[in-house]
């Protein structure tokens, strides 16, 4: 069986877990790592090389991409950046995944190991879901939303573009999370939350809201990799490390 180049962008944490997932279904060859960060260009990073920055990605035209900064927003200014078409980003989904009839998975999307989708569901693109992600019927996942190990989501959920929904939050049927919003790790949601505000605790309540220097609602995810974003989106996160 053929497989199709790929590239990832950003050598972090999240971009090994990615690798293992291809590696596992063999739908894609990774032929190298894109981060501007020069001291790890010629290094390896699970076996693959680091090729250079991100404008490197103009020596490999046939590849398809997936961005693998951990940061919702950072996901979000590295697209922008590259600004390659959607037919341009591979969806990576475990082998483990299901996808039934009736659910979509967007472009440039990463579902790690068991995370399940059970009827009608929508994935929006860029979506980084974590390993164990439970998304039921009618639940709706808007752009460069992140999901941490665990998570659980009711029928009918919607989450907004960049949301950050930490390890073992659940979230009772019919809500939603706002656009930048951030959900603290075994938060149990029993009302929605507004776009740009965090919240944690059981039941979860408000604690503070995101939001970047220039007003515009922001969420964390951990920080992988090491691109600078700061050329394509003002405010967006540089170099940033997680364990």
């Amino acid at each position: 069986m053929s497989t199709a180049p790929l590239l990832l962008v950003a050598a972090s944490g999240l971009a090994r877990e990615v690798l293992a997932a291809v590696r596992v279904r063999g739908t894609h060859e990774v032929v190298g790592l894109l981060d501007d960060n020069e001291d790890l260009h010629g290094s390896s990073v699970g076996g693959v090389r680091v090729l250079g920055g991100i404008e490197s990605v103009a020596d490999h035209p046939d590849a398809l991409l997936v961005v693998c900064a951990g940061k919702g927003s950072s996901r979000a200014a590295l697209v922008e950046r590259l600004g390659a078409s959607p037919e341009r980003f591979a969806t990576v989904l475990h082998p483990t995944v299901e996808v039934p009839g009736g659910c979509t998975v967007g472009p440039g999307s990463v579902l790690l190991s068991g995370v399940v989708l059970t009827a009608d569901v929508t994935v929006g693109s860029h979506v980084v879901a974590m390993p164990q992600v439970t998304f039921t019927h009618d639940d709706v996942i808007e752009d460069f939303a992140t999901f941490a190990a665990g998570v659980s989501l009711g029928g009918s959920v919607r989450v907004g573009r960049g949301a950050y929904l930490g390890m073992n939050v659940s979230v009772r049927e019919g809500l939603s999370v706002g656009a930048g919003a951030t959900v603290g790790m075994g938060a149990a949601v029993l009302a929605s939350v507004p776009g740009g505000q965090t919240w944690a605790g059981v039941p979860a309540r408000a604690l503070r809201s995101t939001r970047d220097a220039d007003g515009v609602p922001v969420g964390p995810g951990g920080g992988y990799g090491s691109i600078d974003t700061s050329r394509a989106t003002a405010g967006a996160a540089g170099r940033t490390d997680e364990s």
